[in-house]
């Protein structure tokens, strides 16, 4: 059997090990540069791989193509494999039936990563044999290959879930959905929403749906489609006999007519959003039999990702806050949600077809100042200029965070939150967040 692996990443190469070690023949092939680390680990374990460039003639002669999930279907060598009916799918996919264990799949437009350390944080703490993969840290393939006996813990963007056939989580947590990456789905909102309830497609019933009944979207879905899961929902506003709500600022979550109770000022995350992402985090616990004490403990000394709602530090009493990791407008509705000091927001980058009007009431009652940091910033400033009145562009990170500590008070906060992609100043919303960070030191 010849697998061949299109991208030679984490995820690809990551493949490629496990491909190997199941005796495969595999050939690993990039349209782009292979970095260094990752052709030492093709050419350590003697596998066959080029760069810049796809040899058709060793492409499609294969028996699967395991796909980065950063290839859209639309390029050319995806489009003749399709022609020539050979099987494309994620890692996940390839990955899945090597695994001893069952897994937990968590995907979502916002909170997904957060949830997935959340969750992987309260299953170690509570002493279970717990990996985390997906869309973060070492890819599946590569720790199946190494540990088939860990249950995972996987983040999965759309993207990975479009690439499978038969992966089935035991538990799969769906946070949220907002239109995202409509470029790569016809710009249609509903086969987005249908990439994201892949997640449930081959759920049985002895398997769970932990979703968010607040969501319109999911409860759309949901409302006129089937899963076989048992449905575990959680909420701000509804309360369940199955499933996590707030009442009298506790977290309620029962699973199975056990109930726990967290105090809202325990955990360690703040802002709503937060409190769901703890909500869907306990009820994986609760199912994985975690003692109760462990959940509370876990949630009051959780850290959360870096860029995602990072305090970076406290300069002549402002708050400077690196919520880089927020690419859309509804990561940032999250953020600004949270915020209950007088706030200056930098945002700005590339705009993915935003619509600013959901955020217009949390600008209009706490951003005292707008810094826009873009190339083209004509849309925010059309937006936010009838209601916020200092509005400066800056084209440097550094320029930013100084015209932003230039309009701050004692008791402010200086928000990152972009509701853009970086690619127009950055490489990445990592390399955004760590320029902000170094120019808030540099104050």
């Amino acid at each position: 059997m010849k697998v061949v692996v299109l991208g030679a990443g984490e995820s690809g190469v990551g493949t490629a090990l496990l491909a190997k070690k199941k005796a495969y023949e595999v050939f690993v092939s990039d349209f782009g540069s292979i970095a260094d680390k990752y052709k030492n680990v093709l050419i350590t374990n003697a596998i066959t791989w080029e760069e810049k460039q796809h040899t058709e003639a060793q492409i499609l002669n294969a028996d699967v193509v395991v796909k980065s999930p950063g290839i859209p279907d639309k390029v050319p060598i995806v489009k003749k494999l399709h022609e020539k009916s050979i099987k494309v799918i994620s890692e996940i996919e390839f990955a899945f039936p090597y695994a001893n264990n069952q897994s937990i799949a968590i995907t979502g437009s916002n909170g997904k990563t957060t949830t997935t350390l959340l969750t992987y944080h309260l299953l170690k703490q509570g002493g279970l044999n717990v990996g985390l993969a997906g869309n973060i840290g070492d890819s599946y393939a590569k720790q199946i290959a190494e540990d088939p006996d860990k249950m995972f813990v996987l983040e999965l963007s759309s993207f990975q879930l479009d690439g499978n056939i038969d992966y089935a989580p035991h538990i799969a947590i769906i946070t949220n959905i907002s239109p995202d990456h409509l470029d790569r789905y016809d710009y249609k909102y509903e086969n987005y929403i249908a990439s994201k309830f892949r997640i449930t497609m081959n759920q049985t019933p002895n398997d769970y749906l932990i979703y968010d009944a607040d969501d319109e979207a999911i409860s759309n879905w949901l409302n006129n489609n089937n899963t076989n899961a048992q449905l575990v929902p959680f909420s701000l506003t509804k309360q369940f006999e199955q499933g996590a709500y707030l009442k009298d600022n506790n977290i309620i979550a029962m699973i199975n007519n056990e109930e726990i109770t967290v105090p809202v000022n325990e955990i360690a995350i703040e802002g709503k959003h937060n409190l769901k992402n703890a909500m869907a985090a306990t009820l994986v616990s609760q199912m994985m039999r975690v003692r109760k004490q462990t959940i509370r403990e876990s949630l009051s000394n959780f850290q959360n990702a870096e860029h995602r709602l990072e305090k970076v530090a406290k300069i002549d009493k402002i708050q400077y806050i690196n919520d880089s990791k927020a690419t859309n407008v509804n990561a940032t509705y999250f953020a600004l949600e949270s915020m209950n000091t007088p706030t200056v927001w930098i945002v700005g980058g590339v705009d993915k077809g935003n619509d600013y009007d959901e955020l217009m009431s949390f600008v209009n009652e706490k951003v005292k100042a707008i810094i826009c940091l873009g190339i083209d910033n004509s849309k925010i400033i059309n937006a936010f200029s009838p209601i916020v009145d200092i509005i400066f562009e800056a084209d440097s990170m550094e320029q930013a965070v100084k015209l932003a500590a230039g309009v701050s008070e004692e008791g402010d906060s200086v928000l990152l939150s972009p509701a853009c992609a970086s690619f127009d100043l950055f490489t990445s919303y990592e390399d955004r967040g760590n320029q902000f960070k170094q120019a808030v030191k540099n104050l």
